[in-house]
């Protein structure tokens, strides 16, 4: 009885994360994977904070996309991966880690949903991590 309440757990848990992972934009891991600012693009709002290190700015879509190109040219991306991510009625977010020839950091994108239900980055933060 244990292993049978155990074993629907463990798939109610397995469902739930997969669910979760449905609801982010797709593409979007690959574009960070990337490094390629062109195609994290499509998912950016019309006005987005962007934290990077200890400096923040809002900028427009394009701004942040040339924000975003900037930095990726400084930091050659080698690898990301998500940590965590979650979704909430109007809002989501992910957690990540972006691996660069210069070092890992933290990724944390925050979403909001958008008339036509597509989840839109309104805010991007980049804080270098000690690993």
């Amino acid at each position: 009885m244990k292993k049978r309440i155990l074993l629907m757990f463990t798939a109610f848990v397995f469902c739930t994360f997969f669910a979760l992972a449905q609801n982010m934009p797709s593409g979007l891991t690959t574009a960070f994977k990337k490094g390629s600012a062109q195609d994290l693009a499509p998912f950016l709002g019309s006005q987005v904070v962007v934290i990077i290190r200890d400096n923040t700015q809002t900028f427009s879509k394009s701004e942040t996309q040339k924000a975003m190109a900037g930095f990726f040219s400084a930091n050659k991306v080698t690898g990301f991966t998500v940590n965590h991510q979650g979704d909430r009625n109007e809002s989501g977010f992910i957690v990540g880690t972006l691996s660069t020839a210069n070092g890992s950091f933290r990724v944390n994108c925050f979403f909001k949903k958008s008339g036509n239900d597509s989840a839109l980055i309104h805010q991007i933060r980049i804080v270098k991590t000690n690993e």
